[in-house]
């Protein structure tokens, strides 16, 4: 025994040591990783400061007034930002009302409720939505749900709300042409799905089964254990991937240039045509000149306000969570 510990430890000593690296490619790493991140730094503040150059002149020809107004009327170099602004704001909502309740059904379905001979071509489904392009997306809505929309949704819905107190003028189409705001939210809801559905399903795959089994345990029901167990567990995750959900269908552009309409007026009706920022710029960038390219490239500014609020939202919603 005293003869075999004897041998490892000779081995052991004539065995090579292992090499360190040289200081010299350790600090050649550490430069390489701090200008990896100085370079996504520099990229957005490239970004932001040119879009504050080019939005600049816009700002200050218009001043708040840019914001708040509804007219944008190139003959006479009139614009104003709010009809985007309530256009993107509307379909990123009716998005997420639509988008969150089917993603979470769908992560809960595979992680509790999904035979295993079903399972992977449901998750492979979800996956290969998530890459189907945008501008696909936005050509099967025009040509195909856009006429079944309206023949089979607006058109019957207008005619037995019309009259109706609020409900009447939210479902009313004046045109029933099956484009406009309700149109493009649907469309960015299943747009975003494969996002939040496959992030919620890995977070409840990576929650302990043992809080699940004993949960099971004790007599809950299914819905009972999603609801106080697994849902508590995965909050912050699950809030996450509803934030770059949201992301996703604040920023989109050719899917909803297909189908929203891009007429520049409010309107009370859901069902009517409308415009968001991404969805202007995208039609008019290409042909604009003068002040009315800068109001363009205010309306990037805008944007990109508005998605660094819902990025710091998120942030917030997420400590609370942490928090509590």
């Amino acid at each position: 025994m005293v003869a075999l510990s004897h041998e490892r430890l000779v081995s052991s000593a004539d065995a090579p040591a292992r090499r360190s690296s040289p200081p010299s490619f350790d600090a050649l790493f550490r430069l390489a990783s701090l200008a990896s991140a100085l370079l996504v730094l520099i990229v957005l503040l490239g970004i932001i400061g040119s879009m504050i150059y080019g939005g600049m002149p816009a700002f200050r020809e218009f001043g708040l007034g840019f914001i708040t107004s509804s007219v944008w009327n190139v003959n006479e170099d009139q614009y104003g930002a709010w009809v985007a602004i309530v256009g993107t704001l509307t379909t990123a909502l009716i998005a997420l009302v639509i988008g969150v309740p089917l993603s979470l059904g769908i992560a809960i379905f595979l992680t509790q409720l999904c035979p295993p001979w079903l399972k992977r071509p449901v998750a492979t489904t979800i996956e290969l939505l998530a890459a189907v392009p945008s501008i696909i997306y936005g050509m099967w809505g025009l040509f195909v749900f856009a006429p079944l929309f309206a023949n089979y949704v607006q058109i019957p819905v207008s005619n037995i709300v019309e009259g109706m107190p609020i409900i009447g003028t939210i479902l009313y189409a004046r045109t029933p042409s099956g484009v406009g705001i309700l149109t493009a939210g649907i469309i960015l809801a299943i747009m975003i799905i494969p996002f939040i559905a496959s992030i919620a399903r890995d977070i409840l795959d990576q929650i302990p089964s043992v809080l699940r089994e004993s949960a099971y345990g004790i007599g809950c029901t299914t819905w009972e254990v999603v609801r106080n167990v697994l849902l508590p567990q995965a909050g912050v995750s699950i809030i996450g991937a509803v934030m770059l959900g949201l992301g996703r269908a604040l920023g989109e552009t050719m899917a909803v240039t297909f189908v929203v309409g891009n007429a520049n007026r409010l309107s009370g009706s859901l069902f009517d045509p409308g415009s968001t920022i991404a969805s202007r710029i995208a039609n008019e960038f290409n042909e604009a000149i003068g002040l009315q390219l800068n109001a363009l490239m205010a309306l990037g500014c805008i944007l990109f306000l508005v998605t660094f609020a819902v990025l710091v939202l998120a942030r917030l919603l997420v400590s609370r969570v942490k928090v509590g």
